[in-house]
């Protein structure tokens, strides 16, 4: 384009330079004004070419340094958006690393945790004694316990999570977990089965282990997506006391303070009102590591607060049934039969004073709804806010594998029937 540019200017140099010749000699000026016109005008206009040249090529590399330029922000940018994700991917590696070897640390600890259990059991010369409830057929416990057994080795133990929701609104808050047992043919076993063979077969802390270790992989899973959801965990107070058991736990969760905030455990108001001082202990020092408690199972609305304050219990559970049944009418206005001198609404404004939550439990109908709003409760559990659900395994094993509690060729003891 710039060739063909300067061709056409030389071409109108020399016809500009002719006419102005042959008007020279036409008027009689002769052949040598038109010669002497012809080169002078084709040397003023080369002059003027050169000046243009040099302006056309001005601006050319003024074109080609800006273009340059363009590309070179264009490859810095990406320079620096290469760079950032280099680091994104160190420190996603660095973080993954550390979390991996917290994890083998773990599980290594829950492994040495579990096998010193299992030699305490297995050292154990008394027979256990299960409750007559199963019909004092013996065959029938000793069957059942060898499952409990047989699902607790083989891993058969699944992690259900029921929502806790916050009223009116039910947005969930916090979730309860539940430890849900496999036969070897899939069959679920309910809570309600297994306990009556694990607890005297001293399995419950080898099922709280496994409960737990479930929990601690879901908070961390929730914290990891900004999620300010928080699990109560069951576990026994048997479990606190276990010489054996409780230090390899508070090692645990030591490991895993920083999930304090969404780990609270669970315990029935009978178990934590008959408590030693070792239970009490060992809770305090959940405590001082960040911890919660809350209490289920309740059957006597009258506190001690002042204990419940001391021990750290900040979530009450009370089933929508029986709180409904505690209800009365004196002089006009409702009251809790436990607690006739307070009126029923004024119950939760009290337990806040000591920084207590009532959550009410086992919601199963819109009518319970409506009158435990009437009590100023905030937080409520049943299926009419959801079921149990399971976790997926694929999400489970996102943050390693639990630990080997029971070994499956460990013998069962003989039992004794009550």
């Amino acid at each position: 384009m710039r060739r063909l540019t300067l061709g056409l200017l030389c071409a109108t140099y020399v016809c500009l330079s002719l006419l102005v010749a042959l008007t020279l000699w036409r008027n009689g000026g002769g052949w040598g004004a038109g010669v002497a016109a012809l080169i002078g005008g084709l040397g003023l206009c080369f002059a003027f070419h050169g000046l243009i040249e040099r302006a056309l090529e001005t601006g050319e590399i003024r074109g080609d340094v800006e273009n340059i330029r363009k590309a070179h922000r264009i490859l810095l940018g990406q320079v620096e958006a290469l760079d950032a994700r280099v680091a994104e991917m160190f420190e996603i590696a660095s973080d993954d690393a550390q979390r991996s070897d917290e994890l083998v640390d773990e599980v290594h600890m829950l492994e040495d945790l579990v096998e010193r259990m299992r030699r305490r059991l297995d050292d154990q010369g008394e027979a256990p004694v299960f409750p007559a409830k199963l019909g004092g057929d013996p065959h029938q416990a000793l069957g059942l316990l060898d499952t409990v057994r047989a699902a607790l080795a083989e891993n058969r133990v699944d992690l259900y999570l029921q929502p806790v929701v916050s009223l009116p609104q039910r947005r969930t808050q916090f979730y309860e977990s539940y430890s849900r047992l496999r036969d070897n043919t899939g069959r679920v076993l309910m809570p309600a089965e297994y306990l009556s063979v694990a607890e005297p077969g001293g399995l419950i802390t080898a099922i709280d282990n496994l409960l737990l270790f479930r929990c601690v992989q879901i908070v961390r899973r929730l914290s990891k997506q900004d999620r300010k959801i928080g699990i109560f965990c069951n576990i026994a107070m048997s479990s606190l006391g276990d010489e054996s058991f409780f230090p390899q736990f508070l090692d645990l969760l030591t490991v895993n303070r920083d999930l304090a905030s969404g780990l609270i455990f669970e315990i029935g108001q009978p178990a934590f009102e008959a408590r030693g001082s070792v239970e009490a202990r060992n809770m305090g020092k959940l405590a001082d590591l960040g911890f919660r408690f809350s209490l289920d199972k309740v059957t006597d609305l009258d506190f001690d607060l002042q204990d419940l304050a001391r021990s750290d219990v900040k979530f009450l559970k009370i089933s929508a049934q029986f709180l409904l049944e505690e209800l009365i009418e004196i002089d006009g206005r409702q009251v809790l039969q436990s607690l006739p001198d307070l009126a029923a609404e004024d119950f939760t404004t009290l337990t806040r004073r000591y920084g207590v939550e009532v959550i009410v439990e086992k919601v199963e109908t819109e009518r319970q709804v409506v009158d435990v709003l009437d009590l100023n409760i905030g937080f409520g559990q049943g299926h009419l806010f959801g079921e149990p659900r399971a976790i997926k395994e694929a999400v489970l094993s996102e943050a390693g594998p639990p630990p080997i509690v029971v070994r499956p060729e460990a013998p069962l003891r003989r039992a004794a029937f009550g």
